[in-house]
């Protein structure tokens, strides 16, 4: 697999009202946290419906450079086997790329009893420490030394032990993922207290389950993890493959963009009960959408108002989700309250959205938004988002923009759109699909190429 260079941009000529249907992706924030997991597994494990994005190419390197064998197709198949059990590092070039990288470390300790990872990178939306995970396995019983950017971690054996994954700011997901991953090799019996309730980590560990682990409490915040000898994939996964949750956010992402285009639009392919959060907020922006078994029906009938909404841990609203309602809030009929108690600083989108003459101003951990007034792309072009030159700072300040530049006037170049390869199968295919005028610079879709 391969990306393309950060220095190029999306030409997006605004007011077209998006029509039709679309369908969404695996979930990235699934698929590499499991993919790291196959580290546990002997033998081969096969994975359906695992989206092709920037991320994914970082992990795959990650996991050959650590002996594992990884194959994929254009249809979302990918096969992991390990090979060599005798890597243990993970190195900072890689690993600075995303931080969904340093969930190999459970894994990797829990397998090889020996485990040497960078520090995490990733985008720049705030710090997040890695302590609850460092924590956690120490309790686990291993050995931890942070040495020159490196945690190196070593555990002649895991064993089980009570854990509390309340941080600060709510459950750490990534931390969740990698001590349930250590726990399911560990000796004995493994509570984790304040466990992240993500979709994606409910995945993780049916996943974990179907190779053979024993975890119960899935979906609640308390779980509980007796440790198996080893974990393997039956015959038939091996040839199935586990089948990757579809992505809330993307699917957040395309119910947003046909809410601010005022546009009629199907998106299927979703699990409905996870976009709670999403669909509460929509309802009170006085979005109308039509939810049904896979698939939401954006009408396209109503303007959109103001509304009130802090980001949270699951089941709230997601972080990820928050510059993407601060788009919708600009569009909208009179002032939004949108708050981010994740990332009380997640807030690089705000300036450039202010350059296509978005009125938004910082209130502590929030931003109120005085909304055009335009609703669902009615009234002039004068009183409406006008295109202009951005650039987008992380993955989805940049989606922000895009859906900013969908409803503005005029043409908008959006800068920065590597991020956007990161968690976006293809974002630009699927908006012109549904009848977006959405060009690359350089003629060449979003995404990552893959060969089998």
């Amino acid at each position: 697999m391969s990306g393309k260079s950060g220095g190029e941009s999306l030409i997006i000529d605004g007011g077209v009202r998006l029509e039709g249907e679309v369908a969404v992706s695996g979930a990235k924030n699934a698929a590499l946290p499991i993919m790291a997991a196959c580290l546990l597994a002997e033998g081969p494990v096969c994975l359906a419906g695992v989206p092709w994005l920037r991320d994914v190419a970082t992990l795959t390197a990650v996991l050959q450079r650590l002996g594992v064998s990884v194959q994929g197709d254009r249809r979302g198949r990918v096969r992991l086997e390990t090979v060599d059990h005798a890597p243990t590092q993970a190195s900072y070039p890689l690993v600075r790329r995303m931080r969904a990288s340093f969930c190999v470390l459970g894994p990797l300790l829990a397998r090889r009893r020996h485990a040497v990872v960078a520090l995490p990178g990733g985008c720049t939306i705030g710090h997040r420490p890695v302590d609850l995970h460092l924590a956690g396995l120490a309790q686990l019983g291993a050995e931890i030394k942070l040495q020159r950017g490196y945690v190196v971690a070593r555990a002649p054996r895991l064993r089980g032990a009570e854990l509390n994954l309340c941080g600060p700011r709510g459950p750490s997901v990534t931390g969740t993922a990698n001590l349930l991953c250590a726990a399911t090799l560990a000796r004995g019996r493994t509570v984790i207290q304040g466990a992240a309730r993500e979709p994606e980590l409910v995945d993780l560990a049916k996943f974990l389950n179907a190779l053979g682990a024993r975890i119960a409490g899935i979906g609640t915040s308390t779980l509980e993890v007796v440790g198996v000898k080893q974990l393997a994939a039956d015959r038939q996964l091996a040839a199935d493959g586990y089948r990757i949750i579809p992505d809330r956010i993307e699917a957040a992402t395309l119910l947003i963009a046909a809410a601010i285009t005022g546009g009629r639009v199907g998106v299927t392919g979703i699990v409905a009960d996870h976009l709670g959060a999403v669909r509460q907020v929509l309802h009170e922006a006085g979005v109308e959408v039509r939810w049904q078994e896979g698939r939401a029906q954006v009408g396209g009938q109503s303007a959109v108002r103001g509304f009130a909404v802090d980001a949270l841990p699951y089941p709230g609203l997601p972080t990820d989700v928050q510059p993407l309602l601060v788009a919708l809030a600009c569009v909208a009929q009179g002032r939004s309250l949108i708050g981010d108690t994740v990332f009380p600083q997640r807030w690089r989108h705000v300036a450039e959205l202010v350059r296509m003459g978005a009125c938004i101003q910082r209130a502590g951990s929030a931003v109120v938004v005085t909304g055009t007034g335009t609703g669902m792309m009615a009234g002039s072009p004068q009183n409406r988002l006008q295109g202009a030159p951005v650039v987008g700072s992380d993955l989805r300040a940049t989606a922000a923009l895009v859906l900013a530049g969908l409803a503005a006037a005029g043409r908008t170049s959006v800068g920065g759109i590597h991020h956007l390869d990161r968690g976006y199968d293809h974002l630009d295919q699927k908006l012109n699909q549904l009848g977006a005028r959405v060009a690359n610079q350089t003629g060449v879709s979003l995404g990552v190429r893959c060969s089998s």
